[in-house]
């Protein structure tokens, strides 16, 4: 590879991972998820690593011109000190995860130390070329002390990697994991390059392993987002049952009422039914997680017991339930069929209102389908039936889940839920 080619290669690489660093920066500033000190830590490093580049980049470009070989020296300090600077950042992000005070910390001011110290011997290389020095055409060449500048760089980067072994249980294991994946690569290559030139491979590791890292904790807050917001629509169809309506309560006690009279044994079999299925509402409101299918199932059959109870033969009710072995998060079911219940039934209409229930197994996952003959949802009805299938959505998008609703050409709504086998294992 000729002299050009090999320069306008690290143009490229600092080029690329200065917009990657860009990127990093503008992604830790804007997104919502991180913390006030996550996003102090992000913004900082970014930033350093954004002056680290463009340090790299006037480094190459001095390089290709002679005549700005008295820059080199400082432009070699600024290269080896802003990456260094990283490591106090990056241990009181440590310390803030293991909930200890800075101010009271051991390692913090170790780090300061060895920071101090590397400024000085940095320093101390405008003056002398014992630690290294350049050629007339700009050629680096290494002093016999030049290993002892490289030490607190590797000390730092060990005090940091020996902080979150020791507090490994308090960071937790994704934090872990994502402060070795930023420290290691450091570690290596700033252990090569006590015996060779290798600072192209510094950047790009000091820049790829802060971008792994952000990309690591962003992952871990948007599951906290995600999971925050399958507790909102938990906690809405929560209320949704203690809001129970009050007519269908006074509906069913009537007809109780009556029965009692009527056909007594009719009357404690709806009594029986009522009872069940207040049972399974109150029951959902302490169940957060994905229940058995079969559980949803008898729900609804309570359900629809009592409301047969009230309309007869005016609603005809039909399974199609083979498939039962799935999970689904409780208060699916019996929210879709009450809703086609509550917006179907029309004691005038020429037919009576039919509610059918499918399951189905497929290759990847299982589905449920409601389907009825009633008129159907309208597009742009923002009622109580759009609020309910909005929040029963949101609890099952929050497992993986997906509800689509289609209609008939004459009339009637179809609820197609897919479920993937992901969700039952």
């Amino acid at each position: 590879m000729t002299s050009d080619t090999l320069i306008n290669a690290y143009f490229f690489v600092g080029g690329v991972l200065l917009i990657l660093v860009l990127l990093g920066l503008i992604a830790s500033a804007i997104f919502p998820g991180l913390s006030k000190n996550s996003k102090l830590f992000f913004i900082s490093s970014f930033s350093i690593l954004i002056f680290s580049l463009i340090s790299y980049v006037i480094d190459i470009y001095i390089y290709t011109d002679p005549s700005l070989a008295w820059a080199e020296r400082i432009v070699s300090f600024l290269e080896t000190f802003l990456p260094s600077t990283l490591m106090p950042f990056l241990t009181s992000y440590i310390l803030y995860y293991s909930k200890e005070d800075i101010k009271k910390s051991k390692l913090f001011y170790i780090n300061i130390s060895l920071l101090t110290l590397l400024f000085a011997l940095l320093v101390s290389t405008q003056f002398t070329n014992a630690f290294y020095y350049f050629t007339e055409d700009n050629q680096f060449i290494r002093g016999d002390l030049y290993p002892i500048l490289i030490i607190p760089m590797i000390g730092l980067i060990l005090i940091n990697l020996f902080a979150i072994i020791k507090k490994r249980n308090q960071l937790g294991k994704r934090h872990f994991v994502s402060f070795l994946i930023y420290l290691l690569p450091l570690l290596i290559v700033m252990i090569v390059q006590m015996f060779a030139s290798v600072f192209i491979l510094i950047v790009i590791a000091v820049s790829l392993s802060a971008l792994s890292m952000l990309a690591i904790i962003m992952q871990e807050y948007i599951e906290q987002y995600l999971d925050q917001q399958r507790k909102i629509a938990d906690q809405r169809a929560s209320i949704a049952v203690l809001e129970m309506r009050p007519h269908f309560i006074y509906n069913t006690m009537t007809s109780i009422y009556y029965l009692c009279e009527q056909d007594a044994q009719k009357a404690q079999q709806v009594t029986l039914d009522f009872t069940t299925y207040l049972r399974k509402n109150f029951n959902a409101i302490t169940n957060k997680d994905p229940i058995p299918f079969i559980e949803e199932l008898e729900h609804t059959r309570a359900y629809l017991a009592v409301v047969k109870a009230q309309f007869e033969d005016n609603l005809v009710v039909t399974f199609d339930t083979p498939h039962t072995s799935f999970r689904l998060p409780p208060l699916t079911l019996q929210p879709l069929v009450e809703n086609a219940v509550k917006y179907g039934m029309d004691s005038d209409a020429p037919e009576a209102l039919s509610v059918s229930i499918k399951t189905e197994k497929t290759n990847t996952g299982n589905i449920l389908v409601v389907e009825d003959n009633g008129p159907g949802i309208s597009q742009d009805d923002n009622n109580e039936p759009h609020i309910a299938l909005k929040n029963i959505r949101e609890r099952l998008s929050a497992i993986g889940a997906t509800l689509a609703i289609s209609s008939h050409e004459n009339g009637g709504t179809i609820i197609n839920i897919f479920i993937p086998d992901k969700i039952n294992n």
